[in-house]
């Protein structure tokens, strides 16, 4: 994915479980809707880090509140 700045982002997300040493962990990947280009995550957590990444987002804000859509 490239550095530029975008205003819109669509993803195939694909989430799994798989063991790991005895414990059960989640991979994820995401495919862009715009490029086709897959990106690989061993664990939610860099799964994370990447979209708040791409998106600028700031994950120690504690005041953000989630929003649902309908």
């Amino acid at each position: 994915m490239s550095d530029e700045s975008h205003e819109y982002y669509s993803f195939l997300l694909r989430l799994w479980q798989t063991s790991s040493h005895g414990n059960v962990v989640w991979r994820a990947s995401l495919e862009s809707a715009q490029t086709g280009e897959r990106c690989g995550f061993a664990d939610l957590a860099s799964l994370f880090a990447f979209l708040e990444q791409q998106t600028g987002s700031d994950a120690s804000q504690d005041d953000r509140t989630p929003s649902t859509r309908r």
